[in-house]
């Protein structure tokens, strides 16, 4: 077997301990990260770890075949529409590809027993390793010496003394070692998996039943704005403050019309096949949601609809709100 290995690299502190734990064994490291557009691992920060760590960095999106994992997971959700065993699965088979094109011998994560309720667990790594085709393959360095020898250290590719029996959520361990190792290119744990968001679920959720074919920009466009369901194919996003104005505005394409007013209120991005229809239902939105003292006096409202100059009659004051999802 090759002493050469995939690490996959998060941008956290438990991947890149992995990785390092391996590059002082002598083995060779060659980092990999899947890019989620609008997941929670930081693609800036694994980068900058592969740096500090001194190996090649592979990035990788996962593309739109990975929504079919989060619509019907076969082992089901976590709190929220997080099918985490599924999705370490799917991610885990796009590693063994990888690991196989470079001819290494074995992939290695920075996973560590009990962290994670539903992914983390002993029986799920010994699943999530036998369903993506690692098995025996698939090292995780920071609790080895809880979990049964992988065929790299039965084999004396990696000298399973040298790895750790971390265990459980917290990070006290992997903070000192790090520390040790003179390792500060990591982000800090955050409130992980967006799909465990309550919020963030619901929004998906909805996504899901009313798209039969949704997109991974979709799924970016649920990151930004209040989102609205206007009818069965039918959606608007509202602009929360002026970066994500910009960035509705950047998704304007067909199927997606935007709408910049002139004065300082939200952009709306309508989504849907017959966005003219929307039109009105965008404005009084935009109204509702521009403190009084920044429109117009009097008269009609004027505004950017996709970058053409475009008039709306301001509506009645009286109407009620769409609620957001």
């Amino acid at each position: 077997m090759e002493k050469k290995c995939v690490a996959m690299l998060s941008g956290g502190l438990d991947s890149s301990l992995a990785a390092r734990l391996m590059l002082k064994q002598g083995i060779e490291v060659h980092g990999l990260y899947l890019s989620l557009s609008w997941g929670c691992c930081d693609k800036d920060k694994a980068a900058s770890a592969a740096r500090q760590l001194g190996i090649p960095l592979m990035v990788l999106g996962v593309g739109d075949a990975y929504l079919d994992v989060i619509r019907t997971p076969k082992y089901g959700y976590g709190t929220g529409m997080n099918p985490c065993v599924d999705c370490r699965i799917y991610m885990f088979r796009i590693a063994r590809r990888y690991m196989e094109e470079l001819g290494a011998g074995f992939v290695v994560t920075g996973e560590v027993v009990g962290q994670r309720p539903m992914s983390q667990m002993r029986r799920p790594l010994e699943l999530i390793e036998a369903e993506s085709g690692l098995e025996g393959l698939l090292v995780r360095p920071l609790s080895a010496q809880l979990l049964d020898p992988t065929l790299p250290e039965l084999l004396g590719v990696v000298d399973r003394q040298q790895l750790l029996r971390v265990a459980g959520r917290s990070r006290q361990e992997q903070l000192a070692l790090a520390r040790a190792e003179a390792l500060t290119e990591y982000s800090t744990p955050a409130g992980g998996c967006l799909l465990t968001d309550p919020h963030f679920a619901k929004k998906t959720r909805d996504l899901f039943e009313h798209e039969e074919r949704p997109t991974t920009k979709d799924m970016e466009l649920l990151t930004l704005g209040r989102h609205y369901r206007l009818g069965p194919r039918a959606k608007l996003i509202l602009g929360r403050n002026e970066l994500e104005n910009l960035m509705l505005e950047g998704h304007a394409e067909p199927g997606y019309r935007c709408l910049r007013p002139t004065f300082p209120g939200p952009t709306a991005l309508l989504v849907g096949p017959c966005p003219e229809e929307l039109e009105p239902v965008a404005v009084r939105l935009i109204v509702q949601h521009t403190k009084p003292e920044k429109l117009p006096p009097e008269g009609s409202l004027e505004f950017w609809r996709d970058g053409q100059p475009w008039s709306a009659t301001r509506p009645p004051v009286a109407e009620a709100a769409v609620a957001a999802l």
